[in-house]
């Protein structure tokens, strides 16, 4: 659905993208990550025609996109980390403004709104815009950029200022759309890209340093972690003279990796010594530490 290719932008001297590469698959949940200041934004205005690439090539649903003349622009809806509104206006007239600017015909119009508000949960809400949560207004964006039933929703930073429970209602949402439409989101919350995306790329030094599946990701880049928790420090200490590799991550805690040591000699060398265990854990590995891992190699 998005195909970015060496993709390049300066701003005066500060190089922000230099040849950033990468592909969104159609009807995936595309999670763009990195922290703040990496470029998500900058990119993501450029594929909408907002910035002027020093280099490089967008394509949108397999059309070339071009700064100045946005036809590509057809196929996107985008909701930016701070929507503004019409505040006088209710939810149902905000909707209605949009589509009536976009040329959609009043009765598609009407029924569409309808769909999305009950969608993003805003439907028996009556209040004007300017007594909305913040919550309630990125609930609303995403309403409003998918009244024309675009192809992409592109959503920069679409979770970053909410709290748990608003949150937790933009992912569902997110994650509910997929049938209808690919998802770009950026962010540098780990955890909400864990939860609903199929696929990742992570924006580094102005590149793609990782991209791909996430669960494919995760099972080629990095060995499976244990951790183990001993009865007292002593023991602890026998297990880190032991197996050079292991770390100690806590009082009476320690932790190694698979590709280090394997779980049956260690737990071999346990059982030979009657080292009493309070716990043995295989831990899943996570985004934040596969980031961390991969940026600092």
């Amino acid at each position: 659905m998005l195909q970015i290719e060496k993709l390049e932008k300066s701003f005066g001297d500060k190089e922000v993208l230099k040849g950033l590469t990468m592909t969104v698959p159609e009807h995936s949940v595309f999670g763009f990550i990195g922290k703040n200041g990496a470029g998500k934004t900058t990119a993501m205005k450029t594929v909408l025609g907002l910035h002027k690439a020093d280099g490089g090539e967008i394509f949108v649903a397999g059309e070339k996109a071009v700064y100045g003349q946005t036809a590509t622009n057809r196929h996107i809806g985008y909701l930016p980390d701070v929507p503004e509104f019409y505040s006088f206006m209710t939810a149902p007239e905000y909707l209605s403004f949009c589509g009536e600017i976009t040329g959609m015909e009043r009765t598609e119009l009407k029924a569409r709104s309808g769909e999305l508000l009950e969608l993003v949960g805003l439907s028996s809400e009556k209040h004007r815009i300017k007594g909305f949560s913040r919550g309630m207004k990125q609930r609303l964006g995403i309403a409003q950029a998918l009244l024309s039933r675009p192809k992409l929703l592109i959503c920069d930073e679409p979770t970053s200022a909410l709290d748990p429970v608003g949150r937790k209602e933009i992912l569902d949402i997110l994650s509910a759309v997929r049938d209808e439409t690919t998802v770009l989101f950026s962010t540098h919350i780990l955890s909400d890209v864990e939860r609903i995306c199929t696929d990742i790329a992570f924006l580094n030094n102005g590149v793609a340093d990782l991209q791909g599946k996430l669960s494919e990701i995760k099972s080629k880049y990095r060995s499976e972690e244990y951790l183990l928790e001993t009865e007292n420090e002593g023991d602890l200490q026998i297990l880190l003279q032991s197996f050079s590799d292991m770390r100690k991550t806590g009082v009476n805690k320690l932790s190694f990796r698979e590709s280090e040591n394997t779980f049956f000699d260690v737990l071999s060398f346990v059982a030979q010594r009657k080292i009493p265990l309070l716990k043995a854990e295989r831990v899943e590995p996570t985004l934040e530490s596969l980031f961390m891992e991969v940026v600092e190699k």
